[in-house]
């Protein structure tokens, strides 16, 4: 990788200091402080993150923080611990047992709100039933729900017991959610007849249905009542959750502890999409990976025991799973949940929810942020976001443009933005900003997590100079980490461990600035080799995103006879913008002005949506795949709007 451009925003290098009124009831005060932390951390991590593990309630103290032979990491080695324990039943002993723990809108607009002390009542009747279907510690549960309190409900539960769960993103295909509950091995699945999304009832016991018919390990599948449609019971294997509910209060039958399970125990399985079209199961310890929720959770987000929380993730991501559910209940905060689309049954609906609830931290992906953009200013401007005090960012690198309108529109200029980066394999964030101590600059993830050493190098594994990009390792292991892939050690070793032996290669770019400060460019598989140059995709969608007409780009190569490659640029532009040859031109002077001219597009497409993940990220593979061949072969299951596919395809034909 070469020495990336910067954007005449980053030349600006403007920082956006901490506010004092916020910095004076911060956890993490000012930079002298944080320095002072990293520092110590730095030099003895394990003792770091011991520390953090003594604000969980163990049953069993360990007897070693860490043991630690690559690739394979031990946290709190032989100690006990219940995550589900930890989230509800510790907090019922304090004023917290009347606190909301989740406040739920539906998208239909329906809302419940949860207290800690209801919250555990349902998780006690919900394990209950898990364990009358024969669910017990070490079995894998495939959970298939929308986002609704039983999600969570269901997540606990399975910690409660001891049995790890999967799961499972509700806007999966039936073929997607049989590959995961295959290869985990789960014997019991969680689903719903149905959820809301966009006003249509996503038809979840369905597929549910056709993905079981070839999964024999399957014994149990628990219906969810959401919708009220029919949908079909297969006697002797489907159970509805109202009515199990019902039989075992009528039997007197409430009553489950948590099981104190050891710190290296399972507790879930994310699977992730990748280039092969099979999915690969990520999973993840107990006790390490509760601690590094817990902690983050506390100091980036700063949050304090008025405040609400909302992180707009589905629990089918490691987003969901760590800043909805695990890390936020195990502070004792109050954590929001929608179960709908931002922009049903209008583009406001975000902003509404956030009036309306008081919402006062607010955790997004950057491509909802360039959406919102398109959509226009006109829709947060006629709700009162006053209630907000902090923002974050999550899914993939913030271009300088939207940061700027997240900062001033959302933010009123008066809120701290938290950029940070993590990954599914981490478990929680690992690089961003600590609210009331880092400078902010536009664009940047700032500085790491005490704890967390992370390090850019060349391919040869030396460090690289300021501002010379390379790649993302990080040198030292910490709790959340992933402890493999289910089932496929070797190609753990491999993929995570293979490029720099006994060192985690990210997988990403990025360089350091003279400050020290992060700038992530993206996955080194998106950097462009033109005519001998290697140019970071994410460098050229951020100068494309600076221009006044376009709301948000991907960029890709595709292979040439004289270049190597050729840029391709897909432009989705902002509200009353039209697409056009001039405006053509006019994008690719302006990426000439703000990179160089051998960084133009050789090629730009118009288009009104580009195809995503449902936790935000633009899946770039598919359209290097249709820039490159005209077509998609590779896996698609990740994809949440097929439809935006199908529109590229036709525009291609």
């Amino acid at each position: 990788m070469s020495t990336p451009s910067i954007t005449s925003v980053q030349k600006e290098g403007k920082l956006y200091p901490p506010p004092k009124a916020f910095q004076k009831k911060a956890h993490i005060k000012s930079m002298a402080a944080y320095r002072k932390l990293y520092k110590r951390s730095y030099k003895n991590p394990a003792s770091f993150w011991a520390k953090a593990a003594k604000e969980l309630h163990w049953f069993k103290t360990w007897t070693k923080a860490m043991q630690w032979t690559a690739p394979n990491a031990k946290w709190f080695v032989g100690g006990k611990l219940n995550v589900s324990y930890n989230c509800l039943d510790r907090h019922l002993a304090t004023w917290r047992r009347n606190k909301a723990a989740i406040v739920w809108e539906g998208e239909p607009g329906d809302q419940r709100t949860l207290t800690y002390q209801q919250l555990y009542n349902e998780v006690v009747r919900f394990a209950c039933v898990l364990k009358s279907l024969g669910v017990k510690t070490g079995d894998r549960v495939a959970i298939y729900l929308p986002m609704i309190p039983e999600a969570a409900v269901a997540m606990l539960a399975c910690a409660r017991i001891g049995a790890p769960h999967s799961v499972v993103f509700g806007g999966f295909s039936a073929q997607a959610l049989k590959d995961r509950i295959l290869d985990a091995g789960a014997t019991c699945v969680i689903t719903a007849d149905g959820g809301f999304r966009r006003g249509q009832i996503v038809p979840l016991k369905v597929n549910v249905d056709d993905a079981v018919k070839d999964t024999p390990g399957v014994k149990h599948v628990l219906v969810v009542r959401r919708t009220g449609r029919d949908v079909s019971m297969k006697a002797g294997r489907d159970v509805w959750l109202h009515e199990r509910l019902a039989e075992l209060s009528a039997q007197g039958r409430f009553s489950c502890r948590a099981e104190d399970v050891d710190s290296e125990q399972p507790l879930c399985i994310l699977y992730t999409s990748g280039t092969t079209g099979k999915p690969k199961g990520i999973f993840h310890s107990t006790g390490g990976y509760l601690t590094h929720a817990a902690i983050t959770t506390k100091w980036i987000f700063d949050l304090k025991d008025e405040d609400t929380f909302w992180c707009t993730a589905d629990v089918g991501w490691v987003t969901g799973h760590t800043y909805v559910v695990y890390g936020p209940l195990a502070i004792g905060a109050t954590t929001f949940m929608y179960e709908g689309a931002p922009n049903h049954p209008g583009p406001d609906r975000f902003w509404d929810i956030i009036e309306r609830h008081r919402v006062n931290v607010f955790y997004t992906a950057p491509t909802a942020i360039r959406a919102f953009v398109k959509w226009g200013d006109e829709h947060p401007k006629k709700h009162d976001l006053s209630s907000l005090r902090l923002l974050g960012t999550v899914g993939e690198p913030i271009n300088p443009e939207a940061w700027l309108w997240y900062h001033r529109v959302i933010g009123g200029a008066r809120c701290p933005i938290v950029d940070t980066w993590w990954q599914t394999e981490t478990g929680g964030i690992l690089i961003s900003p600590l609210p009331g101590a880092t400078p902010t600059k536009p664009g940047s993830g700032t500085l790491p997590f005490p704890g967390i050493v992370p390090e850019v190098v060349r391919k040869d594994g030396t460090p690289c100079d300021a501002n010379e990009g390379g790649y993302l390792v990080l040198k030292k292991p910490w709790p959340g980490m992933l402890r493999g892939i289910w089932g496929d050690p070797d190609r753990f070793k491999k993929q995570y461990f293979g490029d720099f032996p006994g060192i985690y290669f990210t997988g990403d770019g990025a360089r350091r600035d003279p400050d020290g400060y992060f700038w992530i460019m993206g996955r080194v598989d998106d950097v462009i080799n033109v005519a001998g140059h290697r140019l970071g995709t994410a460098e050229i969608e951020s100068a494309l995103v600076l221009h006044e007409s376009v709301a948000e780009s991907a960029v890709v190569g595709r292979p040439d006879d004289l270049k190597g490659s050729a840029i391709v640029a897909f432009v989705t532009l902002k509200g009353g913008r039209s697409p056009g040859a001039d405006l053509k031109e006019q994008l690719r002077s302006h990426v000439g002005r703000e990179i160089g001219s051998i960084a133009k597009p050789d090629e730009i497409r118009f288009t009104d949506a580009l195809p995503k993940t449902r936790s935000g990220k633009i899946m770039r593979r598919l359209l290097r795949e249709l820039a490159t061949q005209g077509d998609v072969k590779g896996d698609t299951t990740t994809l949440e709007d097929f439809s935006v596919l199908e529109k590229l395809r036709a525009e291609e034909e």
